[in-house]
Formats: structure tokens, C-alpha cells, sequence
């Protein structure tokens, strides 16, 4: 390999190349003895910029360093589902077994296991048409996810040769494509083109190609985003849902539940992929992620979790310049499974620790910074990455969708500084964790009055139709109630709860049973874990009617002590844990037993 340079000056991560008039922007490049990986960020007539994605102690100036021609990309193929990989998709299993538990510097290993062979069943025939997108065989890649091959997206031709049905690895030739001429200059990276004795262009597809991890992979058409992803967790689903597709944000200070809420959607959401990206997160937290992840089995099918699920982890103490290149990683592998006719969910911890990593290497670069020193283009950053979400029709013709839930981690919990308040100019739904309520222990810590969710307009057609008109009206009166005893809570403070007509301690009572009967939600309990979106419902028409029923008493005069006298609103609060997910036929009874409470001090002060 020839060297395009050699470096001049060394700042951190970024280094200062000269001789390199032959690097392009964005092209990725191998530095010094060891083939450090990094990427061209700034090209000038006499020097070129790179970041390296890993620790440069011990470069000197004058190494060489070697451009590859092509960009930084990921390898997309079977086996990524279940694996660990870095911010650059080397797998951290492989790593640990070449360099033990630290990542060696000028680590080279396959981002996908090149011998391992997989049972494919081939699709198309010789002669078919190959358009892009076209799945051309199915692979078993786990025992939950069915790895469909797919044509790359720039080759469009007719289909000479097919393989039979059978074993192969991710880089034998599966068919072979005449290529139309008008494609040959495609400048993709995972072409293999070569001539046939007519002078025909040829292209081979294997189970594995290659994407430039900051281009967004191309679709169809958009959809409108008008389903919700169904999470089981009853403050999200009921109170502030998201749709397929759809973008939110989970901010809050430390110890108020982010990483605990994401794993919760991670287990529990309904989404097919779930790819989970450990921006900038301790060491120890991380460790702890993939513990769990390993050991928690998939709800819906019986098998282990990680049979759908890919885990990215950047730690804190990895080079900064792989920070910043992991959530591209992440959201490259998605639309990879997107084009599938998968829905994915994309778990990113945090996008704060991943703006720390923007703020790093623009102070290196010496740019003119904006507000609390992150760069002027931190928006813009966050938009590209926020924008490839969405519900999409793929090339293919199948339906798939991306949905991006990221977590935000500002410094003393401050909601105004940039990253959080840029963060909300993009996403749709805002889940605000209160340090308050999860000192209270009250989990998940999101706090109603901050947080929103624009998709219910979007989605009240499908919450009609499958769930049923009542929903929006039950939800507007549970959030009504719990923003009235905000209010009320204002005169409690300072005169107390004893002088408020009876009329008002009911609301903060009922108001109390959501709080502790609904909102809250115990992530460790068999039935409370996870609440399908029927029993919510039931859930919350079981407290709406416990309230009507309470206000005809104290219109005929009964105190509000009489009322609390009697342990129904114990009891309903209880019903969380009391009802199993599949004994709905259980919350009847429960209606009947407030008719007989109403009866009884009916009857009592009659």
C-alpha cells in the first residue's frame, strides 16, 4: 500500500497530514505502523484533517499514512443480530480474544464472521430482473429473525446465474448480475465488478455488502407515521405514545431512570430489532447492559433477548472520534434491517455524551464556538441523525420503519442547556425524567407536566379502530386530573389539604390513585412489568368511573372522610398487581365493588 502523506501535527485524535493532496473528504484512511483506523474531516491544499478512531500516544510526526479510497462503512450482512460490536463495528468478542479486556491499538479483525457458513434458500432464478432492494434469499440468522439478502441498492440489471439452495459464507457470490451499463460508475463500495468475455459488466452478490455509515440508505416513499409502537409501559402508551417510526427524547439528571426506562422498551416494545448504542456511558454501566441483555429472554417468543437484539458500546474511556462515529454505526445497521421489512427501535444512551464528543474535537479543530463550547452545527448533527427515522416503503416494496428513542443526559439536570433544547426543535415526543419523583422511588420518573407527545392527532384514526373511541376522551380526563392537583397543590402547601371543599380533596385523592395505581409502574413485578394496552384501558376506565362515582356521593352530602374511610381507593390502586395481564374478566368484579361501596354509604347517610 502506498502512502497519500504522512503526518504533521498531532492533536489528540486529530492529526494534521501533509502531502495528501490525493485524500478526499470523508475518505477513511489507515495512520502509521499499526494501520490506525481514521476519517478525513478537513481537506485544504497543503494539508488534509483526520480523526483517528483510536488512542494516538506514541505517533510521531512523519508516519505514513495510507487513504483507501473509500469511506468509512459498516459490513452489513448475517451475524450482526446478537453480536457486541465498538463505535466502528469491530466485534468486542473477537477483540477480547486477539487483545484481552483492553482494545489494542492497530486492532484489525472482520466485522462479521467470514467462515462461519449459513443455510441460505435461494428466491429468485436465472433471468429474473434485479432491481434494488430485491430479496434474493433467506437466511436463518437467528432463531428470531429470518436475514433476508437483498440486491444492493445501486445495482439494477438482469439475474445470469443462481447458486443452488445451501451452506455458504457471507462473501461467496450467491448470483451473479449483468450489470446495465449506465450503473458501471456506481460509487458504492460494495460493487464487485468484473468483465465477461462479451465485454459485459458483471457483478457478483454475496450475503454481505457494504454502506457508507453517514449516507442514509435510500427508500421508496415516506409514510405517515400513524401507529404507535407499544411499549407496555403505561405512562408511554396511555399518557405520551409514540409512533413507528417516530423520534423522542428521555432527559434527565443522573439517577432519574434513562437507562432503566430505554431497557424497559428494549425488553417490552414491539418493535422486530432493537439496536442498542452505549454513547459515552461508564464502563460499569455498560458491562451491566450486557449482562443483562444476555440473560433476559424475548417476551414475545421464549428466546434470549439477544436473538434480536445488537448492542453498540462506546464507553467513556474509548477514543472520542469512535464516540462520535457510533451512533451513524447504529442507525446504518437499522436501516439495514428497515429495508428488510423490519420495524426497529434504535436505544441511544446518551446523545449528550455523543455532543460532548462534537464539542471535543471542534475545540481541537479550533473552530469558533457557540453556546456552553459545543460547535455551531450541533443541530444540524442532531437532525441528520434524528431525520433517518420514519415509517418507509423500502425499495423492495415492504413496509419498515425506524424509531429513534435517545436519551439526553444535561448537566444538573438543566433542561435549557443546547443538546436538550436543540434535541426537542426535532423530536416529536418528550419523556422529561424528574429528579423529585425518582428520589421518591416513583419509576418510571417521568414527569407529566413537563413531557409531550405530537403523534395523537396522527394516530387517533388507529387508536379508534383498534382500541376504541373512548381512549383519547379516558386520557384527556386522567392528564386533566393529574394538572388540577398541580394546581391544588399550590394552595395545600400553604394553608394545607383540611380547608379545601370536599370537591378538591377528591381530586388530589384520585389524583393520588393515578399517581400510584397507574402512572407508576414496578419494573421488577410479574404482572406490572409489562400491561398490555387493553388492560390500560380497562385501567383507566376502572379510576374515571371510581371518581364519577365519588363525586354523586359528595353531591348528596357525604364527607370526603367517609369516603377515605373506606379502603376502595387502596383497593385500586392494588389492582396493578392484583390482575394478571390475561385476566381482564378479574377488573369487573372491581367495577362492582365500587357500585357496592357506592350503595353502602349511600344507604349509611341515607
Amino acid at each position: 500500500m502506498e502512502s497519500n502523506g504522512h503526518v504533521f501535527g498531532i492533536n489528540g485524535p486529530v492529526l494534521t497530514v501533509a502531502g495528501a493532496e490525493d485524500l478526499h473528504m470523508s475518505e477513511m484512511v489507515l495512520v502509521g505502523e499499526e494501520r490506525l483506523i481514521g476519517e478525513v474531516i478537513g481537506v485544504y491544499k497543503d494539508r488534509s484533517i483526520v480523526q483517528v478512531f483510536e488512542d494516538t500516544s506514541g505517533l510521531k510526526p512523519g508516519a505514513a499514512v495510507y487513504g483507501t479510497g473509500g469511506q468509512l462503512s459498516v459490513t452489513l450482512g448475517p451475524g450482526i443480530i446478537g453480536n457486541i460490536f465498538d463505535g466502528i463495528e469491530r466485534p468486542l468478542e473477537v477483540i477480547h480474544q486477539n487483545s484481552g479486556a483492553f482494545i489494542s491499538r492497530g486492532v484489525h479483525v472482520d466485522n462479521l464472521d467470514k467462515e462461519k457458513r449459513w443455510n441460505a434458500r435461494m428466491l429468485v432464478k436465472a433471468g429474473d430482473e434485479a432491481t434494488p432492494g430485491l430479496i434474493i434469499a433467506e437466511a436463518a440468522e437467528t432463531e428470531s429473525v429470518m436475514h433476508r439478502v437483498m440486491i444492493p441498492p445501486d445495482v439494477r440489471g438482469k439475474i445470469r446465474s443462481v447458486v443452488p439452495d445451501g451452506a455458504y459464507t457471507i462473501e461467496d457470490a450467491l448470483v451473479v448480475v449483468e450489470r446495465e451499463r449506465e450503473h458501471e460508475n456506481a460509487p458504492l463500495p460494495d460493487l464487485n465488478p468484473d468483465a465477461a468475455a462479451d465485454g459485459t459488466l458483471l457483478t457478483e452478490i454475496c450475503m454481505a455488502q457494504k454502506w457508507f455509515i453517514r449516507v442514509p440508505r435510500p427508500v421508496r416513499e415516506r409514510r405517515a407515521v400513524n401507529r404507535p409502537l407499544i411499549t407496555g409501559q403505561r405512562i408511554i402508551d396511555s399518557l405520551f405514545p409514540i409512533a413507528k417510526g417516530g423520534m423522542a427524547a428521555i432527559p434527565g439528571g443522573f439517577g432519574t431512570g434513562k437507562t432503566m426506562t430505554q431497557h424497559q422498551l428494549a425488553k417490552w416494545s414491539d418493535a422486530d430489532i432493537i439496536v442498542y448504542i452505549g454513547c459515552g456511558e461508564r464502563g460499569n454501566e455498560m458491562t451491566q447492559v450486557l449482562e443483562d441483555f444476555s440473560k433476559l429472554k424475548d417476551p414475545r417468543t421464549g428466546k434470549p433477548l439477544m436473538d434480536r437484539t445488537i448492542l453498540i458500546a462506546n464507553t467513556s474511556n474509548m477514543p472520542v472520534a469512535a464516540r462520535e462515529a457510533s451512533i451513524y454505526t447504529g442507525i446504518s445497521i437499522a436501516e439495514y434491517y428497515r429495508d428488510m421489512g423490519y420495524h426497529t427501535a434504535i436505544m441511544a444512551d446518551s446523545t449528550s455524551r455523543w455532543a460532548e464528543a462534537l464539542r471535543e474535537l471542534s475545540g481541537r479543530l479550533e473552530e469558533m464556538p457557540a453556546e456552553e463550547g459545543f460547535p455551531a452545527y450541533l443541530a444540524s448533527r442532531l437532525s441528520s441523525f434524528y431525520e433517518r427515522a420514519g415509517y418507509v416503503v423500502n425499495l423492495n416494496g415492504l413496509e419498515g420503519s425506524i424509531t429513534i428513542i435517545g436519551a439526553v443526559s444535561p448537566q444538573g439536570a438543566d433542561f435549557s442547556e443546547p443538546v436538550t433544547q436543540n434535541t426537542k426543535r426535532f423530536v416529536r415526543v418528550f419523556w422529561a425524567l424528574d429528579r423529585t419523583l425518582a428520589y421518591a422511588r416513583h419509576f418510571p420518573a417521568i414527569q407529566w407536566l413537563a413531557s409531550y407527545s405530537e403523534y395523537l392527532d396522527d394516530m387517533e384514526d388507529w387508536y379508534n379502530e383498534n382500541v376504541g373511541g373512548d381512549f383519547l376522551t379516558h386520557r384527556q380526563n386522567i392528564l386533566r386530573i393529574l394538572y388540577e392537583e398541580s394546581e391544588l397543590m399550590e394552595i395545600v402547601k400553604l394553608i394545607g389539604a383540611d380547608v379545601l371543599p370536599d370537591s378538591q380533596r377528591l381530586t388530589l385523592e384520585i389524583a393520588r390513585v393515578i399517581r400510584l395505581g397507574f402512572v407508576q409502574q414496578n419494573a421488577y413485578h410479574v404482572f406490572d412489568t409489562y400491561v398490555p394496552f387493553r388492560k390500560q384501558l380497562k385501567m383507566m376506565e376502572l379510576i374515571l368511573y371510581l371518581n364519577s362515582q365519588c363525586k354523586k356521593l359528595i353531591s348528596l352530602g357525604i364527607s370526603m372522610n367517609a369516603l377515605k374511610a373506606e379502603d376502595i381507593f387502596e383497593k385500586i390502586i392494588a389492582v396493578k398487581y392484583n390482575v394478571g395481564n390475561d385476566e381482564l374478566e378479574k377488573l369487573d368484579g372491581y367495577f362492582q365493588e365500587i357500585d357496592g361501596f357506592y350503595h353502602h354509604l349511600y344507604e349509611k347517610n341515607a
